[in-house]
């Protein structure tokens, strides 16, 4: 069965070659595109001071850094965790560029690539949305996703607001306009081709498997979040 990771880092400025560092990792999983709720989640103790302006933007000060553990004491848990995994990640060649750089600091020859497959959901946005901002916060408003406890970047909050991005991205509603007589209502929808009875007999009826059954789960919770409640529950 599909196992997802969705992961943002935090990290001490922006270019890890001038040895910057990561201060923070956040990891949502999903198994078969519902959320399972087994979390990875780390502060990380840099080699130097991080910079001002990304205080401005997370929050995470050096006092707040100083008693939390070194990359080298993480690292394992960390590779194990999402080995073999699809790690879903928004702007990914920032978040790979720290992470790998970080690997080559502790002595790791993999790269990240090479342990766990990379979906960049900034990509998939840009590819859907042209020429539309595709920031965290525009797909939020896109999707009509609650992300106003977001005041600051966090890296396991922002996972799993991406989780819930990433679900509606890949996820989206088509719209089925049905009518009456199964003609064309006019409005753009599809033609209703209604099948002679004759031919419904002997029929081979298929069942959602597990793994359709649970992203249906998934959509569902999705609906839940968004409006009143998904009508199909209460049905």
């Amino acid at each position: 069965m599909s196992r997802q990771i969705v992961l943002d880092t935090e990290t001490t400025g922006l270019e890890p070659d001038e040895g910057h560092n990561i201060i923070e990792i956040g990891c949502v999983e999903m198994v078969a595109r519902r959320i399972t709720g087994n979390n990875y989640h780390q502060y990380i103790k840099p080699d130097r001071e991080v910079d001002a302006e990304a205080i401005e933007v997370h929050g995470i000060t050096n006092q707040f850094l100083e008693d939390k553990p070194k990359f080298s004491e993480v690292v394992a848990e960390f590779v194990e965790f999402v080995r073999g995994a699809e790690l879903i990640i928004h702007n990914a060649a920032f978040d790979v560029g720290f992470i790998n750089k970080e690997f080559q600091r502790n002595g790791i020859d993999e790269k990240i690539e090479d342990i766990c497959t990379i979906t960049d959901s900034l990509a998939l946005a840009r590819k859907k949305h042209p020429g539309q901002k595709n920031s965290l916060d525009a797909l939020c408003r896109r999707y009509f996703i609650d992300n106003s406890h977001r005041e600051l970047h966090g890296a396991l909050l922002d996972s799993e607001i991406l989780a819930d991005v990433y679900l509606a991205l890949t996820g989206g509603q088509t719209s089925l306009i049905l009518s009456v007589d199964g003609q064309d209502d006019g409005e753009g929808g599809e033609k209703i081709r209604r099948v002679a009875a004759d031919l419904v007999e002997g029929l081979q009826v298929i069942k959602a498997s597990d793994e359709e059954l649970a992203a249906h789960e998934t959509f569902l919770d999705l609906l839940d979040k968004k409006s009143d409640g998904a009508v199909w529950r209460n049905l």
